[in-house]
């Protein structure tokens, strides 16, 4: 047990460049308002259960872990840059003795565009499944057969049938903003899915023959 404790308590620091800059990394036994944000996304996801108090302890750590692995990141519960990225926020770095301040990974264009999305195709689905669809454009964002862009994957021709339909300018639902806003943060339910659709209601025979990953509610997520 003391060797275990050694090994959350140790410090994990990163020398950046000529300017030696550090990145902040949240261990065991860390304290204050960045590690009760931390606790605050994995408790939205399911990930942590308890109370949020701003303390990284044992809970917090298997919670990290647990979250780690879900999104191919090395489950050593420290959380580093790649980890707070993925979790939904953005480190900035700061110089030896200093801190590190965050910000959450949102654009008012891009949450917008992306709840509009989320809304025409998977309103009335499970919140999962919402943020399932917007995590396949961010998803779709980063495979070369697709457009780079939100924007450019969102109104590719013949993309998505909300935007066929004009489902993209119904009314909105509060959920789709939260779903869009959590897809932009990181959270993939989708476990990287590019492509989604109904199986009751497709008609496309080359869509059964992507590799399922998962179905959420009327939607199979596949690669």
């Amino acid at each position: 047990m003391i060797i275990l404790i050694a090994y959350f308590a140790s410090e994990v620091n990163f020398n950046l460049s000529n300017s030696k800059a550090i990145a902040q990394v949240y261990k065991y036994g860390a304290r204050g308002e960045q590690v009760k944000n931390i606790q605050t996304k994995l408790k939205r996801w399911g990930y942590y259960k308890q109370t949020v108090d701003g303390i990284y302890g044992y809970n917090t750590y298997l919670s990290v872990k647990a979250f780690q692995r879900s999104n191919g990141i090395k489950a050593d519960g420290l959380v580093g840059n790649q980890t707070l990225e993925a979790i939904g926020i953005v480190p900035s770095k700061s110089t030896a003795g200093g801190s590190a301040s965050s910000k959450n990974v949102t654009n008012d264009n891009d949450v917008n565009l992306v709840a509009r999305l989320i809304n025409g195709e998977a309103r009335g689905e499970p919140y999962e499944g919402q943020v399932a669809v917007g995590a396949t454009i961010l998803n779709r964002t980063r495979d070369a057969r697709f457009p780079s862009t939100i924007a450019g994957v969102i109104y590719q021709p013949g993309a998505f049938t909300a935007i066929v339909d004009g489902q993209i300018n119904a009314d909105m639902a509060e959920s789709s903003t939260r779903a869009a806003r959590d897809a932009l943060n990181g959270w993939d339910p989708s476990g990287g899915a590019v492509f989604y659709f109904n199986p009751a209601t497709s008609t496309n025979k080359w869509i059964w023959s992507r590799e399922l990953i998962k179905v959420i509610g009327k939607h199979r997520f596949c690669n």
